[in-house]
């Protein structure tokens, strides 16, 4: 029986307001590649509508911390000003990988850098707009935040743009139907040599 070859693990980052969550929607839903969504943890409280094991596995703080202390999460981090911690646990992952699912996660730049160190062979896609003024008028543009938590993130937002160039891909996201075509097009590429190479 022909063995199925090991899945890829795919890091998606990109600044808030780039348009992460939208493009990988789209990329989910039209390519024939075995994407699967792995799933973070948190220690926030869910927000109204989110569901456990869907949008985020809610772990109390004591459970998060036993389970970092056992060493089950490839990344996790205390996220500044918040008091919360995110991660991803390994058995979100590696299960996936060894059934030859395309495991995809969607993760800030400080836990990217921490996978890849794990995983240097992970395909990584940046996404980004073509400017910080084009994320800016983005971000203003939703109306959901106060100045000054605007000016925070267009400073985290340069602050992660320092780190686009470690990783294997750049997707600039000024228009969805392009940057959407180009993830979907790179990964099914990809997906058809791994095959070739299984053979």
């Amino acid at each position: 029986m022909a063995t199925v070859p090991r899945g890829k693990l795919i890091i998606v980052s990109g600044p808030s307001g780039a348009g992460k969550t939208s493009v990988l929607r789209r990329v989910f839903a039209e390519t024939s590649v075995p994407l699967v969504a792995s799933v973070s943890a948190t220690t926030r409280p869910p927000r109204a509508g989110e569901v456990d094991g869907v949008d985020y596995r809610f772990l109390t703080p004591e459970e998060f911390d036993r389970r970092r202390r056992q060493d089950e999460f490839i990344e996790c981090f205390e996220v500044f000003g918040s008091g919360y911690w995110y991660g991803t646990l390994e058995s979100e992952v590696t299960p996936g990988l060894d059934a030859g699912e395309w495991v995809v996660l969607e993760i800030d730049v400080q836990g990217a850098m921490a996978v890849l160190e794990r995983f240097p062979d992970a395909l990584s896609f940046f996404i980004r707009t073509s400017s910080l003024d084009q994320l800016e008028q983005r971000l203003r543009g939703r109306g959901t935040e106060s100045e000054e938590a605007l000016k925070r993130r267009i400073d985290e937002a340069r602050n992660e743009l320092e780190f686009a160039d470690r990783y294997r891909y750049q997707v600039i996201n000024d228009d969805l139907d392009h940057a959407v075509r180009e993830i979907r097009e790179t990964l099914e590429r990809l997906e058809k040599e791994t095959q070739q190479d299984a053979r």
